[in-house]
């Protein structure tokens, strides 16, 4: 009996035990630090690209720098110009708006002398200026006085802007003095800005532009015009507008210097020399000016702006 007993003792399996996983835990740590190291750069390529960096901050210094320049040079040609400003364009344009004193139509002439230089002066009361093609009639009784304006070349270009009864004829800021004209009002002034002339081209007026003879009180410290001639010139003093004249043959420096001298805060020159003009007097009666022997013009018919000034 004890050995069936330990028969089936013996064929019984022992206790079963579950089998435990093995778990690997592989460390890539050096692997992935291998994947995303930067590649290293050749000596070559890293003077590159610390030349290209150079490269570009000497460029934006280049930028900066130009630009700079660029900006003085618009600020010195337009608002440098050599002379002090006493009318600002700004100002001019108030002063075409303003409403006008009631003066009686008549030009004023007296003489007078500075520094050696005889001069007339035509003052300019109750008229109204304007640009006009076609030389007046010395019979036309609301003409008070005509002169030259702007100048021209022989093609009959026009030298410096040009505005005709709110039509631009030319544009061009090459000479910085001008003159315009809106309705009954009229100023002159200095700058290379077009403002003023916007200002009556929208308007309907007239403008033209001409050399700086005075501006504050002061001359230029250059002039582009050479030699004795008979001179003439459009100046501002008390607020009253004149045309100038000399007597006698000057240097365009003399001219400049005696406005100055006898209190012309500014003055724009008026080309044409001795050429025939007229003036009247309250009156109405018609005085001649320059040489009579030129009247009519027949050169340059219908291509000299004429300044007139008529009534009201």
């Amino acid at each position: 009996m004890s050995e069936i007993i330990k028969e089936v003792n013996n064929s019984i399996d022992p206790i079963w035990e579950p089998e435990v996983p093995e778990f690997i835990i592989e460390n890539d740590d050096e692997e992935s630090a291998e994947t995303t190291e930067a590649p290293v750069q050749s000596p070559a390529a890293l003077r590159w690209k610390k030349w290209m960096r150079w490269l570009f901050k000497a460029l934006i210094v280049v930028f900066i720098v130009a630009a700079t320049l660029g900006a003085y040079e618009l600020w010195n040609y337009y608002y440098n110009i050599g002379v002090p400003i006493s009318t600002k364009p700004a100002e001019n344009i108030k002063k075409l708006q303003m409403p006008l004193k009631q003066e009686a139509a008549e030009v004023v002439l007296t003489h007078d002398s500075i520094f050696g230089v005889a001069l007339d002066f035509y003052a300019i009361h109750g008229l109204r200026a304007n640009i006009e093609f076609v030389e007046p009639d010395t019979a036309d009784a609301s003409v008070f006085l005509y002169c030259r304006s702007a100048d021209h070349k022989a093609d009959g270009t026009y030298i410096g802007s040009l505005v005709v009864d709110g039509k631009e004829i030319q544009h061009d800021v090459s000479r910085l003095g001008y003159m315009a004209m809106v309705g009954d009002h009229m100023v002159i002034g200095i700058s290379r800005q077009e403002t003023v002339k916007d200002y009556v081209l929208n308007n309907g007026g007239s403008f033209f532009r001409q050399f700086i003879l005075v501006s504050k009180g002061e001359k230029p410290v250059r002039f582009f015009l050479h030699g004795k001639v008979e001179r003439r010139a459009i100046g501002l003093m008390d607020d009253t507008l004149y045309y100038i004249a000399t007597r006698n043959k000057e240097t365009l420096y003399d001219f400049a210097d005696a406005l100055c001298g006898y209190g012309f805060t500014d003055a724009i020159y008026i080309t044409g020399g001795n050429d025939y003009g007229f003036y009247r007097t309250a009156d109405g009666e018609r005085h001649d000016i320059g040489n009579v022997e030129d009247y009519p013009h027949k050169k340059w018919k219908g291509v000299i702006p004429w300044l007139v000034f008529r009534t009201r």
